[in-house]
């Protein structure tokens, strides 16, 4: 069995086909998806169609992303948001606009059931984001900063590579777990760039919202896999460009 981590798909359901194919995911693998399954390009309702299809058959864990908490808040209210709409939301409303109550019902369930962190069996952290408490994800006191923070990844990038744990400069924040793994804060918005360290936190999102690609992992070994550029998947689309 190996463990799989994925970064954010934003709809883009053909990169996201390919890149399980390209690793040769199997019935038996673990996969970790890190959220923002929505927003962006066409195929939002297919997406969250074929992840509810995949948990059926794979051992899935479904982290939760902020678009995809704006997306089940719009689903329930239809409340007007334009900085959502700007950013991705117009195309899931468009995906969305079609869509029956039996469906419906079976996609908020989904995003009800999403996870806002994982921890592995050796104390590996999954988080669409990060987390602000220096002590860890246990003493977070705003859950949605797990979702919407971006100044875990800041703080990994400022370390210096010769600062090793236990020194007294080392961030306190990076100290609980072995291995982080987070997406949300796009690594490159214009072109293809491969999953990065920075510390002990890997950044999986590699642009796939833009004109980046999207992104798997093996977390045990590191050896990636990519998809073609999304924008090139959907060529008559802008995506979040």
């Amino acid at each position: 069995m190996r463990t799989f981590v994925i970064g954010d798909i934003h709809s883009a359901l053909k990169a996201l086909e390919q890149v399980l194919e390209r690793a040769g995911v199997g019935v038996g693998d673990k996969i970790i998806f890190l959220g923002d399954y929505v927003d962006a390009w066409s195929q939002a309702v297919e997406t969250i169609d074929f992840l509810i299809d995949l948990n059926k058959s794979h051992n899935c864990i479904f982290i939760r992303g902020n678009h995809d908490d704006l997306c089940r808040d719009w689903l329930l209210t239809k409340k007007d948001n334009p900085l959502w709409t700007m950013h991705g939301g117009q195309a899931t409303m468009e995906s969305y606009s079609g869509i029956d109550q039996k469906k419906l019902q079976q996609h908020l369930k989904f995003y009800d059931g999403l996870e806002n962190t994982y921890l592995d069996t050796q104390n590996r952290l999954f988080v669409h984001a990060g987390y602000t408490n220096l002590k860890g994800i246990a003493h977070e006191y705003f859950d949605k900063m797990f979702y919407w923070d971006r100044t875990l990844w800041e703080l990994a990038r400022a370390v210096c590579p010769n600062l090793k744990k236990g020194d007294k400069d080392y961030p306190q924040r990076l100290t609980h777990y072995p291995e982080i793994f987070i997406g949300h804060t796009p690594i490159s918005k214009m072109g293809h760039v491969k999953p990065q360290r920075a510390a002990n936190v890997w950044n999986m999102d590699t642009g796939a919202a833009f004109k980046g690609a999207l992104s798997i992992m093996d977390v045990e070994t590191k050896e990636f896999w990519q998809s073609d550029p999304v924008h090139t998947l959907y060529p008559n689309e802008n995506g979040r460009n």
